[in-house]
């Protein structure tokens, strides 16, 4: 059994990736972002950068850069009128920052996507006869999924602007828990 599950680990090894790699990407379904309100964008959704500190701002640039790296971000410019707020940065108690983009406002205008998800009880009970479960995190996982084009979104930092490629960590605007379901439900 043992010997089995290496070999697994083996022949999907570029499943795998750390922090320090490139990310996978979910091509087969780009996700679409889809707002119900019109160009010109209400106030609401066109804000200015948020006041960060200096270490909040060096933070911000090594997050940005990352991200950059990784395809997950590009900059666009610095006159353009913007769609999405910029991101907060939140310390956590080890010292450590994340970036964390600031949604609310575009998630009022988001379109739900209504496809059912299993519920947890159903999913359990599915799984009470096996022998192992092995659960894996999928380092950066939001970031996997590349955005349509029609659904890329801005964001305003005080050294420019940017579009996001991909799905931005911890967005509820593009119904990604349903659309990967969805893609589960038919690709099996």
């Amino acid at each position: 059994m043992k010997e089995k599950l290496i070999d697994l680990l083996f022949k999907y090894k570029n499943a795998f990736a750390t922090d320090k790699e490139a990310l996978g990407a979910i091509i087969e379904h780009g996700v679409d972002i889809i707002l119900n309100v019109e160009k010109p964008y209400p106030p609401l959704l066109i804000r200015p950068a948020y006041p960060a500190s200096p270490t909040a701002r060096e933070a911000l640039e090594v997050h940005i850069k990352e991200l950059i790296d990784l395809g997950v971000l590009r900059k666009v410019g610095h006159n353009q009128q913007v769609e999405v707020t910029t991101p907060v940065i939140i310390t956590w108690n080890n010292g450590k920052s994340r970036m964390v983009g600031y949604f609310r406002a575009l998630n009022t205008y988001n379109i739900p996507d209504r496809y059912p998800i299993p519920r947890i009880h159903e999913t359990l009970t599915q799984l009470s006869q096996a022998k192992f479960i092995t659960a894996m995190d999928a380092l950066k996982g939001f970031h996997k999924n590349v955005l349509k084009d029609n659904a890329k979104k801005l964001l305003r930092i005080h050294c420019g602007i940017l579009e996001y490629l991909r799905m931005p960590a911890y967005a509820k605007m593009a119904n990604l828990h349903e659309k990967i379901q969805r893609k589960y439900d038919y690709s099996s």
